[in-house]
């Protein structure tokens, strides 16, 4: 193989080029056929009249959608950042170990054991 197609990569095959069209006309077939029957097409039809018709709203719920999805992302970024910082500052992970067992074990107090030999 030479440089160049490793680079470069190969030719993007033509759907009129007689030696792909075969193979092309029985991909989109059968992109057609999977379409119909999990009714894709409709929804997708449905969606473009919707969209032709409430052109406004439809552009506003597409960047509403998009607006909503960003601004979680930065607040979920924004408390992971906080829980990170309060979580550095706070107690050891064996303070954090003790708590979670006297937390499960209301009735039992935690035992702390020591490796001094006496």
């Amino acid at each position: 193989m030479s440089w160049k197609k490793m680079i470069f990569g190969e030719k993007m095959p033509d759907k009129n080029d007689p030696k792909y069209k075969e193979r092309y006309e029985r991909e989109v077939a059968a992109g057609r056929k999977f379409a119909q029957v999990a009714k894709l097409d409709r929804i997708a039809a449905d969606v473009q009249g919707f969209a032709n018709k409430h052109k406004k709203l439809f552009l506003a719920i597409v960047f509403g959608f998009v607006a909503l999805s960003f601004g979680f992302n930065i607040v979920q970024m924004a408390r992971i950042c906080h829980r990170q910082k309060t979580e550095k500052q706070s107690v050891t992970v064996i303070q954090h170990q003790e708590y979670l067992l006297h937390k499960n074990n209301r009735h039992a107090k935690p035992q702390r054991y020591d490796n001094r030999q006496d």
